[in-house]
């Protein structure tokens, strides 16, 4: 039980450094929240600072997620010095914790991003097959729609989706379908614009002075 609390709240404190809000403050001194889609993640700043920064947080906050699964685990362990074999759940639950520290982070008042980013790494850790999968499925739906959201859902839903084709047990596929619901319930407001038809299609704003 101590485990799970230790790696718990230090994949949360992982997932919860706002990556694209300290680019933007150190590159141009400007709050990311106030500037674009207000969206504290990497393609409001591809948007509005430049593809560089852009790309370099989209990495970051993959890794993030990567690190929690792979990384904290054996960490944890070690200052535990618990010598017994770590179960898929000791990897899966900092996992979790790094997306819900990136959409909740304790350093912006519990308002952060979508978690697509960090989602992708915890997923690339956990079932490379899945995220493959998730991967194609984000490619196709915004190569034809071209929107970034919609193709962020899509990968969502594909999650529990490929754990049923590829016959992972129910455990993982109930947390797929955890991660499918997340997904969704953070673009929730990308959701009613596609509706209303006001949502925009990715164009690369002009970089913030």
């Amino acid at each position: 039980m101590i485990y799970y609390f230790a790696a718990a709240a230090l994949g949360y404190l992982i997932g919860s450094i706002p990556t694209a809000f300290i680019f933007a403050k150190a590159l141009k001194g400007i709050d990311i929240r106030q500037c674009g889609s207000g969206n504290v993640g990497a393609t409001n700043v591809f948007r509005t600072i430049g593809k560089g920064p852009g790309i370099a947080v989209f990495v970051i906050d993959f890794v993030k997620g990567f690190a929690a699964v792979l990384i904290v685990p054996a960490l944890v362990n070690g200052i535990l010095m618990n010598r017994e074999p770590l179960s898929d759940w000791a990897r899966i639950v900092p996992g979790v914790a790094a997306i819900l520290g990136h959409i909740w982070t304790i350093f912006l008042s519990f308002k952060g991003g979508k978690g697509v980013s960090t989602t992708a790494g915890v997923m690339a850790a956990l079932a490379p097959l899945i995220f493959i999968s998730g991967l194609g499925t984000w490619l196709i739906v915004f190569r034809i729609s071209g929107y970034v959201s919609l193709a962020s859902i899509a990968a969502a839903i594909s999650l529990p989706i490929a754990s049923l084709v590829l016959g992972e047990g129910s455990g993982f596929i109930a947390l797929s379908g955890v991660l499918c619901v997340l997904g969704v319930f953070s673009h929730r407001t990308n959701i009613k614009r596609l509706m209303n038809g006001t949502e925009n299609k990715f164009v690369k704003h002009k970089k913030a002075r």
